[in-house]
Parts: C-alpha cells; structure tokens; sequence
C-alpha cells in the first residue's frame, strides 16, 4: 500500500476491488482456455463442455431448463444435445412426469464422467493445494464470494440474454 493510499483508504479499497475483478477476468480466460484443452481432448466442444457440466450440475434436466440455464436458444440446445448424445455423453428419456408425452428429460451418463475428472485431475490437485493453505475461516470467506460472484455472473448472463431474445 503506498502512503497516499494509506491516507485515502477509499482508494485503496478502490484499488483492491480492482484487482479482484482483474484477477476474475485472468481467472474467467484461464479456466476457458483449460475447458477448451479438457474439450478437445475429450472431442466436445467448448459449448458442448458447458452443456454437459450444466447437465451433470443441476440434471436431469428438459432441453428447456438448459437453454434457460446456458442462455441459448432451444434450437442451439437441439444441436448440442445431438452432438452429446451420438458420443455417448447424454441419454434423452421421457419424462415420465410431464403431461406432454413428448416431453423429454435429458441425463449425463455418469460412466462417462471419469474421463472428465481425469481430464481436470491436474487442476483438481493443485486447487488442493492452494486451499490446504488457507484456515476454515478464509476457506469459508473464499467459498462465500466465489458463490455470489457466480450469482452475479448468472444474473449479467441472463439479463444479455432476454436483451437479444
């Protein structure tokens, strides 16, 4: 901290917030560019990763409820949940509690997940790591922002996405 931030604690915290929301944005490129490498070598694309974790995540879900949760059109998800079906990473069901019999419920096929935590393994490791260094309370503190920052995030992706709807 500098001596004129010191006699300023408003900029100081100004600059501080800055570098956490830098660091979120460095953060947000590097875990791309890690589920882009996870994606090819898994052979889905950076769309279809995000589907299936959405779908692992908050599953079984209808294609509806994923389009809403991915702020993708329906017709998107259409050529996602083929995509991911053809290689064995989802199973479409009927939904045996929907009154439209042609409704359908979509399941990540759990056998498949091993490839995926393998595949994140490196990361998963190191994230260990990094946390074996913080106390329960910082730990706490940590996962408490994380979570409202992801809130954030889902609330500015839904909010783009009725823009362009």
């Amino acid at each position: 901290m500098t001596s004129s931030e010191a006699a300023d604690p408003a900029r100081s915290r100004r600059r501080v917030t800055n570098e956490i929301k830098e660091s979120l944005r460095a953060l947000s490129i590097q875990l791309s560019l890690l589920n882009h490498q996870v994606g090819a070598h898994a052979g889905l694309k950076d769309v279809d990763l995000s589907c299936l974790d959405l779908i692992n995540r908050h599953g079984p879900l209808s294609p509806t409820a994923l389009a809403r949760r991915a702020g993708l059109h329906p017709a998107t998800i259409t050529g996602i949940l083929d995509r991911l079906q053809r290689a064995g990473w989802v199973t479409r069901d009927r939904d045996p509690e929907a009154s439209d019999r042609r409704a359908v419920i979509v399941r990540a096929n759990r056998e498949r997940n091993a490839e995926l935590f393998e595949l994140y393994g490196g990361m998963s490791s190191k994230m260990d790591e990094i946390c074996e260094q913080y106390g329960d309370h910082d730990l706490d503190l940590l996962a408490d922002f994380l979570r409202r920052t992801t809130d954030a995030g889902q609330d500015a992706t839904g909010d783009l996405a009725r823009r362009s709807s």
